[in-house]
Formats: C-alpha cells, structure tokens, sequence
C-alpha cells in the first residue's frame, strides 16, 4: 500500500472519530476550546508515532501470548513522556487537560493501530499511518472544539471574534452542545464520504439499492 493512501486513510477514509467513533474518552470532555483539542490532537500524534516506531521494531522479538501487555507498556512509556513534558514546558495546557492525558494510555484507537498495523508492517508505513491515524484524530478535536468555543465563547484560540453584544450560546460548551456539534459533524462527514465513494453506476446514490434490486 503507498504511503499516500495509508496517511489518507487516517486523516479521512478511517477518521477514528467521525468515521470508526472510537477512542471517544477524551473527545467530549477536551474540547470546550480550540487550544485544548490541539494540545490533546498533539499528544495523541506524539503517542501513537512513538508507540507505532518501538511495536514495529520489536514485532518479530515480543511473544504472541504476550504482545498486548507488552504493547500498553510502550503506550504508557509515551503517554509518561508526554505528561511529564506537557506539566514542564506548558502547565497550564496540563492542567486544562488534566486526568484526560494519562488516560491516552487506554485509549482504544493507539492500542488497535499497534495491534493492526505496527505489529504486522515495517518501520516506514507503521511511523505513516500513526501520522495519519493521529492527524485525523487531531483535525476531529481542532474542528470540535473550534465550534464550540466560537458558538459558546465568542473566541477562537482565545480571541474575540465578535462585539460586546454578542451573546454566547452556554450550552455548547456544555457537554450537551458537545454531542449536539460532534453528531452533525460526523453526520456531514460521512455523509460528504459515502457520496464520493458511491460507485459511477449513473444512478444518483439516493437511487442506488433500488438499481441494485432490479438487476437481480
């Protein structure tokens, strides 16, 4: 597979978030601003590249009956890394983010791409698709939390956008307003996905089940 094609498929085609609708832990609960979904988009991508390097150098050396336990064990040697990084050089990004770093340790996105893809995949395409995978995740969080703090706060990355009069809707920096906002996006993001991906049969995708139908 090129490389191209594994990147894309993280960042769009098998975006964990508005696609797959896994490694949700964090999502709702970091991004109340845009700063925040960056500085958790950041470590994530951090994470899985480091995770993805060390499980595809050691794939052929850790025991099968082993590999999951010995794969949180990289996880978390990053995830340490970066908590310890993230509270010396910005602590107020840590404290923002608080208990939701430590817990990238179980997040199910960065165990499944060591299991799926590192575990299987040499050096150069498993460093990719942590790139990818990570990106995707991060453009997921940046958007989320972008809405919310424009439409809750009137500020994007903590600058005003609008006059004194604006009045900010509260609720979407609430966690209501988080699954109201992620369900329409993921809503228009697979929908936007299915449309390009429909098959050139000449028959408008709405139409598609029923071309089928008839032709059995």
């Amino acid at each position: 597979m090129k490389l191209s094609k594994i990147f894309y498929n993280g960042l769009i085609k098998e975006n964990t978030i508005f696609v797959q609708a896994i490694g949700m832990c964090s999502v709702l609960a970091v991004t109340t601003s845009a700063i925040n979904g960056l500085a958790m988009g950041l470590a994530v991508i951090a994470v899985l590249v480091g995770s993805n390097i060390v499980v595809s150098l050691l794939r052929k050396v850790i025991p099968d009956k082993i590999r999951i336990p010995a794969f949180i064990v990289v996880i978390a040697t990053f995830v340490t890394v970066v908590e310890m990084f993230m509270k010396a050089y910005t602590p107020d990004l840590y404290n923002a983010l608080g208990i939701f770093i430590p817990l990238i340790v179980v997040n199910c996105m960065i165990l499944g791409r060591a299991e799926s893809f590192a575990s299987k995949n040499s050096l150069l395409p498993s460093i990719v698709d942590g790139l990818g995978m990570g990106a995707g995740y991060t453009l997921a969080v940046v958007v989320l939390g972008s809405i919310r703090e424009i439409l809750g706060a009137g500020t994007l990355f903590g600058m005003q956008l609008f006059g004194a009069s604006f009045e900010p809707a509260l609720i979407f920096i609430m966690p209501p307003g988080a699954f109201i906002i992620l369900g329409i996006l993921m809503g228009i993001f697979n929908y936007v996905g299915k449309r390009k991906e429909s098959p050139k049969t000449g028959v408008k995708e709405e139409n598609i089940d029923e071309y089928i139908y008839n032709i059995d």
